[in-house]
């Protein structure tokens, strides 16, 4: 026999079948019997509800302060111990002296103050002062040429003799009057005297038309 004629064979699902028919048999006598009403009136009765707290956590535990730290205290001062050094005592030589009997050099003669001698006196100063033999400067060719006039202040200076030592000039309007008043006076001569002297002269060069 085949599988598919296995299968729709009456015998095999018999059990099947009664098993339904039963079930449907004890519903329906439920159902006459009132069953189903008292099944409904169970679920109808009030449903009481409770409703549960949450149940809180307890805070976490704070673990406790560290115990504070305690420094050691420093450790006493200790002076460190004195050592003494001993230092060797150095003796010195013995210094042998001589006596001398020679007599010692005979130092400088003192000093002997000598006064510095007078400075001389200062010739006087004689102005305009007139001389035994004079000869004038000469009016110098430059300056006429270029149309100039002048003066100078010149200081002759004598020696006891009456010569002319030298001539200085003092003051110039223009040098170029200078070469002709010192050339002239040079040639000056004086009175002899005991003392020397200088005479201060005024040369005025005037340039005539």
């Amino acid at each position: 026999m085949d599988y598919a004629q296995q299968q729709r064979s009456w015998g095999k699902h018999a059990p099947s079948i009664l098993a339904v028919v039963a079930l449907h048999i004890v519903l329906g006598w439920a159902l006459v019997n009132g069953l189903a009403r008292r099944v409904i009136e169970v679920v109808k009765a009030p449903i009481e509800t409770k409703i549960i707290e949450e149940v809180k956590k307890p805070p976490p535990e704070v673990p406790p302060p560290p115990p504070p730290k305690l420094e050691a205290p420093p450790p006493p001062f200790i002076p460190p111990p004195e050592i003494n050094i001993e230092i060797p005592k150095v003796t010195p030589p013995p210094t042998i002296t001589t006596v001398t009997t020679t007599p010692p050099p005979p130092g400088p003669p003192p000093k002997v103050y000598v006064p510095a001698p007078p400075a001389p006196p200062k010739p006087l100063v004689r102005k305009e002062y007139k001389a035994s033999y004079r000869v004038d400067p000469h009016f110098p060719r430059e300056a006429i040429r270029r149309g100039l006039s002048g003066k100078v202040v010149a200081w002759v200076h004598v020696a006891p003799s009456g010569a002319v030592t030298s001539v200085e000039i003092r003051s110039s309007t223009n040098p170029i009057f200078n070469r002709e008043v010192v050339s002239a006076l040079s040639q000056w001569k004086f009175n002899p005297e005991p003392v020397g002297f200088i005479g201060e002269y005024e040369i005025v060069f005037n340039l005539k038309d």
